[in-house]
């Protein structure tokens, strides 16, 4: 690991971004430019072009009320929309902003590559749009992002700094990273990135980056797990400060294929080496962001103020602290946001004791390896899971958790799948199996049946490692449908 890495090693974006922001804002006037998606992040975009004089043309798939609905608001706008099937950009376009979910492969997309033109994201245009002097701090991983920026954006603001979190945590990159109405914006960018919106970044430096994990997911969209990994580690541009798990193969060595000349700083749950953060008893320490890493050290936290303080939260809180360091948030600033850190619902949320066990929803593991970190937190657990596997492996998942595992309840599409491992590898395990394909009756059959087999100090642990869409809108409705079936169950 690299030692003393200071708040200035690594840079920022600022020397010459003045100019290119400026040239390409003013290309924007009259340029013909295509919005592909008029879900959360195409509006925006289209506000932001339009205002700049661009000729905006919002293209999307859908022809329901909803999208009909916003179309209209863009055209009085001053855009022109087409909804329903579009199989390429409209003529004289010579620049794509897509949406981040739509795929290389979709007709539209793949029609602007073949014929030349730029196709970039909302997070791309965000970044050649922005202040100079505006500091992004990035983060990415396949779980665990949304609960790291909101503890680094906790950090920053305790130091005083005037910084907000964006991505999937309600405010879109393209607004935060923009003057408001009155010219005031936000000095630094705790920035949440998805390997779809890094797919179709090509300029983005932030100052400094972290890959939490990398595990099986997105498959389909990007076409394997290299290329998901590698849109990942994009994140690792020139001049970025990269922020490495050192615990996860795929993190560290796609920190080491980064730029060699800027810092690499690593953490861990392990004691740490120099250039390191990492855990020493109950304190999590820091012997990277110090005047000798060989021969000093900050305390920055306890345990205890990480919660909750499974392993794998602490590890996101190591994530936020290095990312926050590297920007020079004093340690005191760190412990501090830590303690005025809410986590967001259903993230391994405790519910309720019932009978002496506890009930924890973790309806946002929506993967093996979200629901992996979960049960590792607990030594006796009656495990509720299931849903839509998407393709995903539980091998592994079931084979590592298994001595964990007092009991599971199955529910779900896909609870077959979850079935077999169980059988496979933990064959002594009871399994219950929930046939109701109904959301709310099913889980509160589920809880009913957890409760049964639940002990005192048994942990009762809803970590799917599935998506919900087969039984619920989304996770958060399956995290609230387990809530009150628990609550219920408690009188």
């Amino acid at each position: 690991m690299s030692e003393n890495p200071d708040s200035t090693a690594a840079a920022s974006g600022t020397e010459g971004t003045a100019g290119r922001t400026a040239a390409f804002s003013a290309g924007l006037g009259g340029r013909a430019v295509c919005v592909a998606g008029i879900g959360v992040s195409g509006p925006p975009v289209a506000r932001v072009l339009l205002a700049r004089g661009a000729q905006v043309t919002v293209v999307d798939g859908r022809d329901d009320a909803a999208a009909r609905r916003v179309a209209e608001e863009l055209r009085s706008e001053g855009a022109r929309v087409e909804l329903g099937a579009a199989d390429g950009p409209p003529p004289g376009t010579d620049l794509v902003v897509t949406s981040p979910g739509w795929r290389p492969d979709s007709p539209l997309l793949a029609a602007a590559a073949a014929a030349g033109i730029e196709v970039i994201g909302d997070v791309e245009l965000a970044w050649r749009l922005k202040p100079a002097d505006q500091v992004w701090l990035a983060v990415t991983g396949t779980n665990g992002k949304t609960t790291t920026v909101r503890m680094l954006e906790a950090m920053l603001r305790a130091d005083g700094r005037d910084a907000v979190a964006v991505g999937n945590v309600g405010t879109p990159v393209i607004e935060a990273a923009l003057p408001d109405e009155s010219g005031n914006r936000a000095d630094i960018l705790a920035v949440e990135l998805s390997s779809f919106q890094l797919h179709w970044s090509s300029s983005l430096r932030p100052h400094a980056a972290t890959v939490l994990n990398v595990a099986p997911d997105h498959l389909d969209w990007h076409g394997g797990l290299e290329p998901y990994a590698q849109a990942k580690g994009r994140v690792f541009a020139p001049g970025t400060l990269r922020v490495a798990n050192t615990a996860d193969e795929w993190s560290l060595r796609l920190a080491r294929a980064g730029d060699t000349d800027a810092p690499l700083v690593g953490f861990s749950l392990d004691t740490p080496r120099p250039g390191e953060l990492g855990v020493v008893e109950n304190l999590l320490v820091d012997r990277a962001f110090v005047d000798d890493p060989r021969h000093s050290a900050e305390e920055l936290a306890t345990l205890a103020d990480v919660v909750p303080a499974a392993p794998h939260n602490v590890a996101n809180a190591l994530a936020a602290a290095a990312l926050a360091r590297s920007v020079g948030v004093a340690p005191a600033s760190v412990r501090a946001g830590l303690a005025g850190f809410a986590p967001e619902p259903h993230r391994i949320a405790y519910v309720a004791a019932v009978g002496g066990a506890d009930y924890v929803d973790d309806s946002k593991a929506t993967n093996p390896h979200a629901a992996a970190a979960s049960l590792a937190a607990y030594a006796s657990i009656v495990w509720v899971a299931g849903g839509l596997l998407k393709g995903a492996d539980v091998e592994d998942l079931v084979r590592t958790a298994a001595p964990r595992l007092r009991a599971a309840v199955l529910l779900g599409r896909d609870r077959a799948r979850l079935r077999e491992a169980l059988a496979a590898h933990a064959p002594d395990v009871p399994v219950t199996d929930i046939a109701d394909t109904d959301g709310h009756t099913a889980m509160a059959a589920a809880v009913e049946a957890a409760a049964a087999m639940a002990r005192e100090g048994d942990t009762v642990l809803l970590a799917p490692a599935a998506a919900s869409m087969d039984m619920f809108d989304d996770y958060n409705v399956r995290g609230d449908a387990f809530g009150d079936a628990v609550r219920k169950l408690g009188g």
